[in-house]
């Protein structure tokens, strides 16, 4: 409750007010007069302030659950390095070569100043000598056992490293087309064993006459 006195003009204007009030409101009344007989009620001491609820313990958090690992995708298949044929024994047939048929020496020359006669008789020498060697050394075989230029269908999964399929290739197999060439595989080799300490990089030994 305010202690403020109030001044003399509005102790005038509460009068006049509370004496209507007094006059029209019987409860009032009966409050001013029980104020008047009984006097001011003393000033009631500040309610304590409420004492803090306790709040309850917060529920334990739960460990965070390790998110699932998604295994990562297998490493691709390492890409097939080209394979490459040993240098010797590739040496060693161009040797061969050369010792039954001349052959480095007939590709090496400069044959446009020769006549197709003079051309053809020295093909007809290379030719029987790399027979020879091919004959001695490798069993070939072809690769398809049809006559070329007959009529063949390739099914699904065919070896495509034998076959070679050429013209408007288109879609998938089966494939049906004309056999152009039957093709050739080596079945055995036969090159001879070098000597220990043999230079396979001399083709053809050079000639001195004395």
């Amino acid at each position: 409750m305010s202690t403020t006195h109030p001044n003399l003009l509005s102790r005038i204007s509460l009068a006049i007010c509370s004496f209507f009030s007094i006059l029209s409101r019987p409860g009032f009344a009966a409050d001013v007069q029980r104020l008047r007989a009984e006097g001011w009620p003393a000033p009631q001491p500040a309610a304590p302030a409420p004492e803090p609820v306790a709040q309850p313990a917060a529920a334990p958090v739960a460990a965070p659950v390790a998110a699932a690992v998604t295994p990562l995708p297998a490493a691709p298949a390492p890409i097939a390095q080209p394979q490459f044929a040993p240098e010797t024994a590739a040496l060693q047939l161009l040797g061969l070569l050369q010792r039954e048929a001349r052959f480095v020496d007939f590709v090496e020359e400069d044959i446009k100043n020769y006549a197709d006669a003079e051309i053809g008789a020295a093909a007809r020498v290379v030719h029987e000598g790399c027979r020879k060697v091919l004959r001695e050394h490798f069993t070939l075989a072809p690769v398809r056992t049809e006559a070329e230029g007959s009529r063949l269908t390739l099914q699904p999964g065919f070896d495509a490293a034998a076959i070679r399929v050429t013209g408007q290739v288109v879609g998938q197999p089966p494939f049906t087309g004309t056999l152009g060439h039957r093709g050739w595989r080596a079945t055995e080799t036969r090159l001879p064993k070098l000597a220990e300490g043999h230079d396979a990089t001399v083709l053809a030994q050079a000639e001195v006459e004395l």
